[in-house]
Parts: C-alpha cells; structure tokens; sequence
C-alpha cells in the first residue's frame, strides 16, 4: 500500500512528527519543539525520548506526517541523525516526506558546515544547529509546510 506524505482529511490541522534519536534521553527539547510547532497551528505527535531507529521509520509510515523534526541534545546528533534518516529514504513511500534535524549535533557544539552537509547529503532537508537564531529559521521552514503538504 502506498503512503500518502503530508494529506489530512478534510477540517484536520497538518501532523508534525517530533523524534527524539536512539542515543538521546533528553526531553526538554522534545517538549519545547511540540508546543512552538503546536503554536503555529500544528497537531504534534511526540515519540519522546531514546526512539529506536525502527519505531521512527514505522511511526513516520503509519502516521503520514507533513514534517518530521528530529532534534539532539547528547551531541551525537549527527552519528545518529545520518543513520537515521538513511533508513527513512530507504523506505519505500518515504523518500518525500519533509525531515529536519536540529540542536546539539556534535561533542564541541558549533559543528559548522562538514555535519551541516553530511546531513543533507544523507537525506535532511534542513539542519538547525543549536542557537537562538536557528528557532527563526526553523519558524519560517516550518511555515512552508501546509503549501507543500497541500501540493503532496
């Protein structure tokens, strides 16, 4: 059965999908990301904390979101992130759906463009490193959700 990225039925708000990584048993963020993403005019599923990659492609499956956010805490968002995401992509029906990864994604912070780009490479369709300035572009990202999910 194919998988429809990104369609809600009719009077329904977009879903977004917010994953903590496998490595990660941080919730702060998690929490923070489901009520700026609700505020904007989102349903918000929340799988928490420490998710096994396996869970995330299958929630991703079953759920059909517009928007998957995974976001890192640990530092080892980009090990994870990498992996992760190359398990969406390889998944049939999921090669569209919107994934982004945000926060704390390598040990020394401030990892620059080689993780930025490896990320991308892998599949990511946007990286927010950890930063105030990041919640900006994260907000206008995010607003271009409904157009594309209305598109899919």
């Amino acid at each position: 059965m194919p998988v429809r990225v990104g369609r809600e039925p009719a009077g329904r708000r977009p879903t977004v999908l917010v994953s903590g990584l496998a490595s990660d048993s941080h919730t702060w963020n998690l929490v923070f990301l489901q009520l700026l993403i609700e505020e904007l005019g989102y349903d918000v599923v929340n799988l928490g904390p420490c998710v096994p990659d396996e869970l995330l492609v299958r929630e991703c499956r079953e759920r059909t979101p517009a928007l998957l956010v995974v976001s890192s805490v640990n530092g080892h968002g980009h090990q994870d992130g990498v992996r992760v995401i190359r398990k969406l992509r390889a998944e049939p029906g999921l090669a569209e759906l919107p994934a982004v990864i945000g926060g704390k994604l390598g040990i020394t912070g401030g990892e620059g463009t080689d993780h930025v780009a490896e990320l991308m490479e892998a599949g990511f369709d946007s990286v927010f490193e950890d930063g105030a300035q990041e919640i900006a572009s994260f907000r206008r990202f995010i607003g271009g959700i409904p157009r594309r999910a209305a598109l899919s």
